[in-house]
């Protein structure tokens, strides 16, 4: 099982980019974003999205991200489970004023996004993710030192089932631009075990 940077495609690439073997970098362009409906009522589909396919049902991706450039509200980077414009997964830290900042993420469905975050010091410039797959349920982990996870939400995904893609996107959802940097990319057996408790009904 591996994170293989030859087989990565590109849903919308941007101006700027640089991939090797250790870390990959993209320079967001202005006005870019991934959101759908909700609340706000616009839709926004236009985030550069680097993935990976995979039919695989069970496994974890795990990912480090540096987004010390950022500046501005809402610059962000992650990882996504884009699947197409109306059903996807993201998760990452969103700029607000350099005193704090969002980590949150964004689940997808049919047309309609949610947004669940939580605030973080301003000065936090670097976090690891983890998603896991367990067919067509996805568990979201965040880690300040890639050692010690915490969840951050579980869903479902209803178009989540069979090949998918997964991977990285960074956007500049206002009139700015940053330099995301990913790297430690790594692809491992699902670290979400199976549940334990109340059984099925």
């Amino acid at each position: 099982m591996e994170f293989s940077i030859e087989k990565l495609i590109w849903t919308r690439p941007p101006q700027r980019y640089h991939i090797s073997p250790e870390q990959i970098e993209i320079t967001t362009q202005p006005h870019t974003d991934l959101w759908q409906r909700t609340y706000y009522h616009f839709r926004n589909d236009n985030a550069p999205v680097l993935q990976l396919e995979t039919e695989e049902p069970y496994f974890s991706f795990v990912v480090k991200t540096d987004f010390t450039s950022s500046k501005h509200r809402f610059d962000q980077c992650g990882i996504v489970l884009y699947l197409d414009s109306e059903n996807w997964l993201k998760a990452s830290v969103e700029y607000e004023d350099g005193v704090f900042q969002h980590l949150g993420s964004v689940v997808t469905n049919d047309g309609y996004s949610d947004w669940a975050t939580t605030a973080i010091d301003g000065s936090i410039r670097t976090m690891w993710y983890r998603l896991s797959r367990r067919e067509d349920d996805y568990r979201i982990e965040s880690s300040l030192d890639g050692v010690q996870f915490h969840q951050m939400r579980i869903c479902h995904m209803r178009k989540g089932g069979g090949v998918i893609r997964f991977g990285l996107y960074a956007c500049s959802p206002e009139d700015s631009s940053f330099t995301a940097v990913f790297s430690h990319m790594c692809m491992t057996e699902c670290q979400w075990q199976a549940h334990d408790g109340q059984q099925p009904d």
